[in-house]
């Protein structure tokens, strides 16, 4: 039974990868096509962009970091270690901090408030996005710091105290030490987004509110841009729960060395930067567009191949 879904989680997490490898890489590229065709977009296309690079590094990432940590152990050298966490930081850290500001954008760009810093802000989102981005760069920073130095130790009295190998349960002691950092430093994006979402809903209920002196129940286009970026942004909160859910799982299960739980915890942690972007695609109108043409002229060449081999 056990060796059942061991290979059904497995397949599970080959979809997933493939799915993110190619919803990340088919934003990325159309993103890049447009940009280079009409030599400038919208600010969030920008953002969007970031974001599909980011989450394609890190399924990568992750995938090496399953390999490694699942199928060979033995590569989990000084070396090797430092370089997946510092990998895993900064590709994680990316993906979060990039949907995190596309909220950010959504909130001044759609959001009504008479409140005289929201315009301040609201007229310099770019900015505010951009400083946003820069500040977080601290955490990362601080959080490879911390990584770091835990494996410098951790490796340092292994040599001194361990001479036939690594013992697991050290092993399992280190990971959980150097895990609860980073589940630490992806609260603070969350809690970003979801006070971003809460204004959004309360923008939404006032300018609801207020429509119905004027209107008789028609939506209007700001209603339909409040709606579409909640959607958005709910997508995100939901999935980030599950991924940071995930990550507790994976940090508890080291101490058990329990194969399955982790390579589950990993299956569910995979979902967070592959179908996120699924679902930007979408809800995004010109990606949407772009995928229909791409699958009508899959459907036509398929037809084609089949005419010709017949």
């Amino acid at each position: 039974m056990r060796a059942v879904l061991h290979s059904i989680l497995t397949i599970i997490f080959t979809l997933e990868f493939f799915i993110g490898n190619l919803g990340n890489g088919f934003i990325a590229l159309v993103q890049c096509m447009e940009l280079r065709k009409r030599r400038k977009f919208p600010s969030a296309d920008h953002f969007l962009t970031a974001l599909a690079i980011s989450r394609f590094a890190l399924i990568w990432v992750l995938f090496l970091d399953s390999f490694v940590f699942i199928q060979s152990p033995l590569l989990m050298t000084r070396n090797t270690l430092r370089l997946i966490q510092t990998a895993w930081n900064i590709s994680n850290h990316c993906s979060i901090w990039f949907a995190t500001s596309l909220s950010i954008f959504y909130l001044f760009k759609i959001a009504i408030f008479s409140n005289y810093l929201f315009l301040y802000l609201k007229q310099t989102v770019k900015r505010v996005v951009l400083v946003t981005l820069l500040l977080s760069m601290l955490l990362l920073f601080l959080n490879i710091f911390l990584e770091i130095k835990h494996i410098d130790v951790w490796i340092y009295e292994t040599k001194r105290n361990i001479t036939n190998g690594l013992n697991s349960n050290s092993f399992s002691e280190f990971s959980r030490l150097i895990s609860i950092p980073s589940l630490m430093f992806t609260l603070v994006p969350f809690g970003v987004s979801l006070i971003a979402f809460l204004l959004l809903i309360f923008s939404l209920t006032k300018h609801v509110r207020k429509m119905q002196y004027y209107t008789k129940g028609c939506k209007d286009v700001r209603t339909m841009a409040h709606t579409t970026a909640l959607q958005t942004v709910v997508a995100f909160l939901l999935l980030y729960a599950t991924f940071f859910l995930s990550l507790v799982v994976e940090v508890s299960t080291l101490e058990m060395d329990e194969s399955l739980m982790f390579l589950f915890a990993k299956v569910t942690i995979m979902i967070f930067p592959s179908i996120h972007s699924c679902i930007f695609i979408l809800k995004h109108n010109k990606l949407r567009q772009d995928l229909l043409s791409v699958l009508k002229w899959l459907q036509y060449w398929c037809k084609r191949v089949k005419t010709l081999d017949s």
